[in-house]
Parts: C-alpha cells; sequence; structure tokens
C-alpha cells in the first residue's frame, strides 16, 4: 500500500506550472515544480475539488497555443 492508497491520510492539492493539479500527502515537502493550490483535507475532499475546478485538462502551454488559433 502506498501513501495515496490510504484514505484516512490527508492530503493537499497541488499545482504545477502547466496548471496541471494532483495530490500530495500534507507533511510531505511538495515536489520541485509543484506549489500547493487548494484545500487541504481527506483525499476525496481534494479529488471533488479537483474535479470542480480542473475543467480544461490541457496543459496551460497548448491552451495558450492553441488560442491562437482563432
Amino acid at each position: 500500500m502506498t501513501v495515496f492508497d490510504d484514505d484516512t491520510r490527508t492530503f493537499h492539492v497541488v499545482l504545477n506550472d502547466e496548471e496541471q493539479y494532483s495530490i500530495w500527502p500534507a507533511g510531505r515537502a511538495v515536489p520541485a515544480g509543484w506549489r500547493a493550490s487548494g484545500p487541504r483535507g481527506s483525499k476525496a475532499e481534494c479529488l471533488a475539488y479537483i474535479d470542480e475546478v480542473w475543467t480544461d485538462l490541457r496543459p496551460l502551454s497548448l491552451r495558450r497555443r492553441t488560442a491562437g488559433d482563432g
């Protein structure tokens, strides 16, 4: 079992420079390239938040590139 399989653990929402979301165990250093952004709580709460706010799954660089297409 990994820490991500533990539904009783506290997580927080993290975001990278491409505006892609994930969860990360609270109390562990956030990996390089990621920053805390959003709620801290149960795995279910964090994933529900991500489902609500991450509506365009394309990386930021692709969204910017295609925004000029018209």
